[in-house]
């Protein structure tokens, strides 16, 4: 089976598991793991914050993020199609008790005046407006990545407005391969930011939430009390370190192949339109005439192609674990369906 439906379906390569072999481990919980340490302090470094924190998952960096900027029947701003919204099944509510107030952004990207419309008066009839959430890059806008001025402005007006500011960084390396620009320069208007170590940059396990030193204390609390404190967590942490020595620059083979196909598709007498191709992810809808996404879907898995179906649409995603040979076999069937 051939898997382009995530990057987050890489696995380990040999040379990241026997990076464990010699890694050295402790109590994480205790501030006794070296390895976890290392990690933290240069993602910390990269990010240009305080300090960091090692976390299973994306998922819970956005929570834990949401929980210490926000208060109970709080107000988070995002752009609708963001993950907090519609991949982390209602976290911010169950766990924040906070309401969402959804832009509609150009793919997955809005401006400052619409957040400036979207920040309430205060009143003792409405919710407060408290926290402001970007995602880098916009998965469902087709790995679209946020200019670093659109970045800096609806910073700037979040914080006029006296929100707090997050975010969602699990593809911010694949912006900066793309653009040069360093994940500090993204993250410098952000109260706090964390990239992913499962996706791209091609790890089994991790993320790493940064911010000032006392957010990070208190995300360390959230850690503890969601379950998401470990003890000898240097096992996976070695892995991320490794993928920040070895698969970030690599990501712009990542890039460079999705552009290929997003072209490749552009041109099926069946598809009526591919989102344009920044990074490495690939988004096209199906004409009239054509299979619907789930036929397709279920097609390709049975030539043994796995791709993503999000609202009608396909989603194809680029990885170190396919490669350009793979993706040709991959046009092969897809011409077979759409022309």
């Amino acid at each position: 089976m051939y898997d382009f439906y995530s990057d987050t379906k890489t696995k380990p390569t040999a040379e990241m598991r026997r990076a464990v072999l010699d890694c050295v481990v402790g109590d994480e919980q205790k501030d006794e793991d070296p390895t976890t340490t290392e990690l933290c302090g240069r993602v910390a470094t990269l990010l240009g914050k305080e300090a960091a924190v090692f976390l299973p998952s994306g998922t819970m960096c956005n929570e834990i993020a949401i929980n210490v900027h926000t208060s109970p029947g709080d107000e988070v701003v995002c752009d609708r199609s963001s993950h907090i919204v519609n991949f982390e099944t209602g976290g911010p509510s169950a766990i924040s008790g906070v309401m969402i107030r959804a832009l509609q952004g150009e793919r997955g990207i809005f401006d400052s005046e619409q957040v400036a419309e979207a920040i309430r008066p205060d009143s003792r009839y409405a919710p407060k407006s408290a926290l402001l959430c970007v995602e880098q890059t916009a998965n469902m806008g087709g790995g679209a990545v946020w200019p670093l001025e659109k970045l800096q402005a609806v910073s700037a007006k979040a914080k006029a407005g006296g929100l707090n500011t997050h975010m969602d960084g699990a593809r911010l390396m694949n912006a900066s391969v793309k653009t040069g620009i360093s994940p500090a320069a993204y993250a410098k208007g952000f109260d706090s930011v964390w990239i992913d170590f499962t996706k791209g940059l091609g790890a089994p396990v991790g993320a790493v939430l940064a911010g000032s030193g006392d957010f990070v204390a208190q995300a360390w609390r959230l850690k503890q009390r969601l379950g998401g404190a470990m003890r000898q967590s240097g096992i996976v942490a070695s892995m991320c370190l490794y993928a920040l020595d070895h698969h970030v620059e690599r990501l712009a083979e990542d890039h460079e192949l999705a552009e290929r196909l997003g072209a490749e598709i552009a041109a099926l007498d069946k598809v009526t339109q591919v989102l344009p191709v920044e990074t490495n992810i690939v988004i096209f809808d199906l004409a009239v005439g054509a299979p619907t996404a789930a036929e397709l879907v279920g097609a390709l898995a049975a030539d043994g192609f796995q791709v993503g179906a999000f609202d009608g649409r396909i989603r194809i995603i680029t990885h170190l674990d396919v490669n350009p040979a793979v993706a040709d076999l991959l046009m092969e069937r897809l011409r077979t369906y759409l022309g």
